[in-house]
């Protein structure tokens, strides 16, 4: 198991350690009973704070999408369900949400501009898209 990490994308490093492992479980590479690497091989692996890591793992194992067994390791437990992978994808898009509006702010834009920005890039996507 092999996870790319773009540290400069505005989703969240956890949330795209949990998003890798979805995807080699869909994809058939990480299949039920497959023991993971440990918080800190993986950390390591990626060059990532353990704490991300230990993040990632906690989100996965609260959905039922990995096991930690005391002593013994992490464990893929099963995939998704329709409502499971809704739900991620929401989080997933609030994240990013979060992450831009959060930038903006940093850089002293009111809400008042982020919300005429957003919406005034909205139009001009979708009109761009609807083609």
């Amino acid at each position: 198991m092999k996870l790319k990490i773009d540290p400069d994308s505005s989703v969240p490093i956890y949330v795209q350690i949990e998003d890798s492992i979805h995807s080699f479980i869909a994809a058939g590479q990480l299949k039920p009973g497959e023991q993971l690497p440990t918080i800190r091989e993986l950390a390591a692996d990626i060059r990532v704070n353990l704490n991300t890591v230990a993040r990632a793992y906690f989100e996965l194992d609260r959905e039922g999408v990995i096991s930690t067994q005391r002593g013994k390791g992490t464990f893929v437990t099963g995939v998704l369900d329709k409502e499971q992978i809704e739900r991620k994808r929401q989080r997933l898009l609030h994240s990013i949400i979060e992450a831009t509006l959060e930038e903006a702010w940093s850089l002293g834009y009111s809400p008042v501009e982020i919300k005429k920005a957003f919406q005034e890039e909205m139009k001009v996507w979708l009109d761009r898209n609807r083609k």
